[in-house]
């Protein structure tokens, strides 16, 4: 349906079916008995105001004309009128980026600060990474989340306000407790295989090793490099693996650092919220390139004027009823 050329549509069409139901409401309430039928004798006094009994039945009609409008405005209203205008695509930046975050238990460790105050890995993350997204104005981004499973927490969107609150929203224990990083890296990797954008890039954080899963960080960094999927790696904790000295929840650099070189990314080292912003800062500027993003439909509101028609005729009817 058009209006002046532009199409028009419903936000609500099944409101429409309400529009018979003042019809089925007369038909099927029981009706009140005005008596018994008959001939009457109107005796000649009356016949006189006959000509008034008309003007009443007028007025009377005149209402239910009222009535009818006041109905067929508010349903109108209620299936919500819209006009679909077309706008113009937007710029972005050609990238179609994943972050997949490590929530395994460990990053639940209180020793990272954040504004003068000992704080979680996680929550530090979540700072630094939210700003990270909601400045990726152009991208299509998503974010996936990993420990015993991955999960998509946010499919890629150009609407990097809503990934970015998937981020903040995130809680340990929602995929489990351990460390699936190669399952994580290869959820993220499915989510890019039919990305429409030139760059594609998978950034991967985890604070520990590969302990859960069915897949390894290395086959899955394979599978990457063949389907030109860069993956920045960051490792996040103030001890590695390699020299843990039997400390458990430690990060395994060397398998990050791996899943970078092989992918074509960049590993980067974290033990501190300073070196995660500055991480963040440096990952902003190695993706480049150019495209647009599909154009976006501008729907514009109807509903206030049939509204508006509907408040006029209450409005009158109220007034016709006072007059009676």
């Amino acid at each position: 349906m058009a209006l002046a050329g532009l199409p028009l549509d419903w936000a609500t069409p099944w409101a429409a079916l309400l529009l018979p139901l003042p019809l089925l409401a007369a038909r099927l309430l029981p009706r009140r008995d005005g008596g018994a039928g008959g001939a009457l004798a109107v005796p000649d006094s009356i016949v006189a105001r006959i000509g008034r009994a008309e003007a009443l039945a007028a007025r009377g009609r005149g209402r239910a004309a009222l009535a009818w409008l006041l109905w067929a405005a508010l349903v109108t209203a209620l299936a919500g009128p819209r006009l679909v205008m077309a706008a113009a695509a937007l710029p972005a930046s050609g990238r179609e980026i994943v972050l997949a975050l490590d929530l395994s238990g460990s990053m639940e460790r209180i020793d990272f600060a954040l504004d003068g105050r000992t704080t979680s890995r996680l929550a530090a993350v979540k700072r630094v990474g939210a700003d990270f997204i909601r400045r990726r104005a152009g991208d299509r981004i998503g974010l996936v989340i990993f420990a015993d499973q991955a999960d998509v927490a946010a499919a890629p969107s150009f609407d990097t306000a809503a990934v970015a609150r998937a981020l903040e929203e995130a809680r340990i224990g929602l995929v489990g407790r351990s460390t699936g990083i190669g399952d994580g890296l290869g959820l993220a990797l499915k989510r890019l295989a039919d990305a429409p954008g030139p760059a594609k890039v998978v950034i991967l954080l985890s604070d520990g090793a590969n302990n859960a899963g069915q897949t390894t960080p290395r086959d899955v960094a394979i599978l990457a490099r063949e389907l030109g999927v860069r993956v920045h790696t960051i490792a996040l904790g103030p001890r590695d693996l390699a020299d843990a000295d039997g400390e458990q929840d430690v990060v395994d650099s060397e398998a990050l650092r791996d899943v970078a070189a092989t992918s074509g990314g960049r590993f980067f080292r974290v033990r501190t919220s300073d070196d995660l912003a500055a991480v963040a800062d440096a990952i902003d500027a190695l993706e480049g390139g150019s495209a647009r993003a599909p154009p976006v439909p501008l729907r514009r509101d109807l509903w206030p004027w049939p509204g508006a028609v509907a408040l006029m005729s209450a409005v009158a009817l109220l007034l016709a009823r006072r007059g009676a």
